[in-house]
């Protein structure tokens, strides 16, 4: 009986001693979980403030907030093509650059007898560097540009390690996807700050959310992307101008032909077309955004992993994209 004594009095003794520790914890218990539910609530309005909303009260008028005349750089496919139709759609004219003569001049065409706008092209290979930019300094020269699509890109022709890269195939990603958009923005940004109106879109993409290997390169050039674009936000709110970065997850269009999965579309793989409906009604609503309410949910998803899961996924995914590219190349 005496050592049955000693026992409950040692028990109530520790009890007492860790009541203040049990406390404690169930205090950032508590903490955590409201956090957790605030961040849900927020993460669910944002999603219906840019992807609902907008749908249920009508479209902002793009021309008179920001401007007549839009410029697009790699605007004869993908999403910059989409977008510019988007933007027609609504009445703005558009200025379309890319290397192809022959392209530019059919989706001028096609753009401006379908939707009624004026559109002009500048004939520009960003890959030249510096040569690239006095063309589009000439024809862009007197022109009132209310809003700026950086869009042009370059992605791998697979995934693949980095040291398989060819030397052009890494001056070319940082001139086609980080040199491009610091001089559009250079050449453009001064007369909007003059009319105190304007917007820049910067089209980024999710990939700059977590280090992916296998694409190092251009992750890096997107990660850069979306950073220059949040920081000129701040930098330009003030002065009227609108800075958007873009992350989307993988859109179905010609760049990610390397895989039979990715170049279809899919419940998570839009078209071109599907995401640019979706991603211009964030246009002056979202300084950062994917832009499309499916990849919002991904993205939103892929921040919150630990970095070595995501990394872990991503070289899992782009190994079966490089195997599968490899074999149709060898065929």
């Amino acid at each position: 009986m005496a050592a049955v004594d000693r026992f409950n009095l040692l028990y109530r003794e520790i009890s007492r001693s860790c009541s203040v520790y049990i406390e404690a914890l169930a205090i950032v218990g508590a903490w955590y979980t409201v956090r957790k539910c605030l961040t849900l609530v927020f993460d669910t309005y944002s999603m219906l403030r840019l992807h609902v909303i907008p749908k249920l009260v009508g479209e902002i008028d793009i021309v008179k907030r920001y401007g007549r005349w839009a410029v697009v750089t790699g605007g004869t496919d993908g999403i910059g093509k989409a977008y510019a139709e988007e933007l027609a759609k609504r009445g703005v004219n558009v200025i379309l650059i890319s290397r192809s003569k022959e392209k530019l001049k059919a989706v001028c065409r096609s753009i401006s007898e379908t939707y009624k706008v004026e559109t002009d092209f500048i004939v520009a290979d960003f890959s030249k560097g510096r040569e690239a930019y006095q063309a589009i300094k000439e024809g862009l020269k007197d022109r009132e540009i209310g809003i700026l699509v950086n869009n042009v890109g370059l992605f791998y022709t697979y995934p693949d390690y980095f040291t398989n890269l060819s030397e052009d195939m890494l001056w070319d990603m940082i001139n086609i996807n980080i040199a491009s958009a610091n001089m559009m923005v250079h050449i453009v940004l001064p007369g909007m700050v003059e009319k105190k109106k304007g917007a820049i879109v910067n089209v980024s993409s999710a990939s700059c959310c977590q280090p992916t290997p296998m694409l190092t390169i251009y992750g890096a050039s997107k990660a850069y992307l979306d950073y220059f674009s949040r920081a000129l936000y701040y930098e330009y709110a003030s002065k009227g101008i609108f800075v958007q970065s873009l992350t989307p997850f993988v859109i179905a269009t010609k760049m990610v032909s390397c895989s039979s999965v990715t170049s279809k579309r899919s419940f998570f793989f839009p078209s071109a077309e599907e995401y640019a409906s979706h991603a211009i009604s964030t246009l002056g609503l979202s300084k950062r955004t994917p832009g499309y309410w499916k990849h919002s949910i991904e993205f939103t998803l892929g921040e919150r992993l630990p970095e070595w899961i995501w990394a872990w996924f991503a070289q899992y995914f782009c190994r079966i994209i490089r195997k599968e590219a490899l074999t149709h190349k060898a065929k």
